[in-house]
């Protein structure tokens, strides 16, 4: 809040996203790190299983399976491969994230590209859903100081004669402090690690001063309507309309785990036919003496009221079944409130949480689900190598060239033996090529397969040369 203060004051500007929305992020982003606002005190015997998490990682890992980003067409576009080869493991988790908080943010850092939640950024102006103008923080500690930079884009309308122009504008501010609650006191960007970058760019256009095409980042915004703020850009963590049944599932599964926590057994026994724990008592067991016998700590020594000894056995009944039960049902619902479909997630004592992978035509709605998160982190990356570029142009990294970037997702619900048999049938009748084979299902680079199938054919060819003419003397 002190760098978002001090964004606005050096700014000059308002953020425009709502009281209630920053608030539902903020609680959903706590209920994704674990610390649900139901959980109050340790003696409440309420436990979170943070099934927020398993959602969100389920969804990276659906939408991110075999995921494949091919730039080219130039030298920039083989520079920007190189780019986004350094953030490639990053990605699944990048998207888990944008799944928790319901809008990410990836932009250049100078070196690659890295990612901005909404705790680190301030949306500034926006046209319709897109983001136009906004305010990232980024910090690092060093020597006990700790770093701030606050980093301002935007398009800015200006005008020349009867010329209207939007050149795009990024404005660096960095601070310096003794703690990390405290903005500090300006310093120079040559005095941190943000040395090189300029505190006020030029007007960035592209040719003849026409507008970019849009900012340099790239949003992921997770599908669907915001109904908390119907005109903020930012969208909803996966799991809003599920948060009180995460609630429920937690006491659900904290009841059961209490409910088998108090049911040991029980044993009454009158103090007449025993004697007390710790108590020496002098035995003689095959020639050696015990020094002392201590009783089970589930025996419960009891006063002897009457003539007769007392003897009984308490061995509480579970109702695990009925309970487990119950978690199916919470699972399914939150699973259809996530996106999922029926019985995505399932909880059985032998396999334990189970996705039903195993029957595609009962997952349309997770296919489709996936396939729209699938849309918008492609939309992100093109817009996010696009500010790449751009900052290659600003910066003279690289000669200016076109690029084309093609994506490539493996399929949800699929058998890769199955496929790969599929794949050599292909191979064997002509309709595949073999160079295409080893590059999409033995993981050879187009250049090593290219050689592999060079030197195979080059031996065909010379053993039906030998096969035709004889072997020579």
């Amino acid at each position: 809040m002190v760098f978002r203060r001090q964004a606005q004051e050096d700014f000059k500007v308002e953020p425009v996203s709502s009281p209630e929305m920053d608030a539902l992020i903020e609680r959903c982003g706590n209920i994704y790190r674990g610390r649900p606002d139901w959980i109050m005190e340790p003696d409440d015997h309420i436990k979170t299983i943070n099934f927020a998490k398993s959602i969100c990682s389920e969804t990276a890992r659906l939408t991110t399976l075999a995921i494949g980003i091919q730039i080219s067409g130039s030298a920039r576009a083989t520079w920007l491969q190189e780019q986004v080869d350094k953030v490639y493991s990053k990605i699944r988790e990048w998207v888990e994230y944008g799944c928790a908080y319901g809008t990410v943010i990836i932009k250049p850092n100078g070196e690659s590209l890295e990612v901005f939640t909404p705790a680190d950024f301030m949306v500034i102006d926006r046209d319709n859903l897109n983001i136009n103008g906004i305010i990232f923080f980024d910090h690092y500690e060093q020597d006990g100081k700790y770093y701030t930079r606050l980093e301002y884009h935007r398009f800015k309308e200006e005008k020349n004669g009867d010329k209207t122009t939007y050149p795009y504008y990024i404005s660096n501010k960095a601070y310096v402090s003794k703690s990390q609650s405290s903005k500090g006191d300006p310093i120079p960007l040559s005095r941190t690690k943000w040395a090189g970058m300029m505190e006020e760019s030029p007007p960035i256009t592209k040719g003849e001063g026409e507008k970019l095409d849009g900012p340099m980042f790239g949003v992921l915004r997770m599908p669907g309507a915001n109904n908390i703020d119907i005109d903020s850009p930012l969208g909803l963590p996966v799991f809003t309309d599920a948060i009180e049944e995460f609630k429920d599932l937690d006491v659900a599964y904290s009841r059961n785990v209490g409910e088998i926590f108090d049911s040991e057994r029980i044993v009454l026994a009158d103090d007449r036919l025993m004697y007390e724990s710790g108590t020496p008592v002098k035995k003689f067991v095959g020639g050696a003496k015990n020094a002392a016998v201590k009783i089970a700590r589930y025996v419960k020594n009891v006063f002897g009221s009457n003539p007769q000894e007392f003897y009984q056995e308490i061995n509480p009944n579970l109702n695990t079944e009925t309970r487990l039960a119950g978690i199916n049902s919470l699972l399914s619902q939150i699973g259809y409130k996530c996106g999922y479909s029926n019985g995505y997630f399932v909880f059985n004592e032998s396999t334990g949480i189970a996705t039903a992978t195993q029957i595609e035509s009962e997952n349309q709605r997770t296919v489709q689900f996936i396939k729209d998160i699938r849309d918008k982190l492609e939309e992100c990356i093109k817009g996010a190598v696009y500010g790449l570029s751009v900052y290659a142009d600003i910066y003279e990294l690289n000669p200016a060239g076109n690029y084309k970037i093609d994506f490539d997702f493996g399929e949800i619900y699929y058998n890769r033996q199955e496929e790969r048999e599929r794949a050599i049938r292909l191979v064997s009748s002509g309709l595949m090529t073999k160079e295409y084979y080893l590059e999409k299902y033995e993981g050879f680079t187009k250049q090593e397969a290219t050689e592999m199938v060079s030197v195979v054919e080059q031996k065909e060819k010379e053993k039906m040369k030998v096969d035709f003419f004889g072997k020579e003397e």
